[in-house]
């Protein structure tokens, strides 16, 4: 979206990524990261699914409902990251990583 005649971006990415951290810690109170991936564990066929971990480390409890919307969230931001393989959204710094990755960065 360039809403300039320079060309810019009127809303930089790092922008949407904090706003995606600020909008997932509202809608999930106490989350600290948001894992990313297709594979529901209810599901046979891919399907946008997020597991949610507080500062502590530990999974919260979630419905299906807001797990997938979290995760379409996530996807949508970084449309151009590698899908393939699950991503973890750190909240505090609005950075993604690769799950495998402890390295912060966006790792797209």
């Amino acid at each position: 979206m360039f809403a300039t005649p320079s060309g810019t971006q009127a809303c930089p990415d790092i922008d949407r990524h904090r706003r995606l951290a600020v909008q997932l810690a509202d809608m999930i109170p106490g989350a600290a990261t948001v894992r990313v991936d297709l594979t529901d564990p209810q599901r046979r066929w891919p399907h946008p699914h997020a597991t949610v971990k507080d500062e502590a480390g530990k999974t919260m409890a979630l419905g299906r409902t807001t797990t997938t919307v979290a995760a379409r969230w996530v996807l949508r931001t970084w449309p151009k990251a590698d899908w393939t393989r699950p991503h973890t959204f750190h909240l505090v710094t609005a950075t993604l990583t690769h799950s495998e990755s402890t390295a912060a960065g966006r790792g797209c």
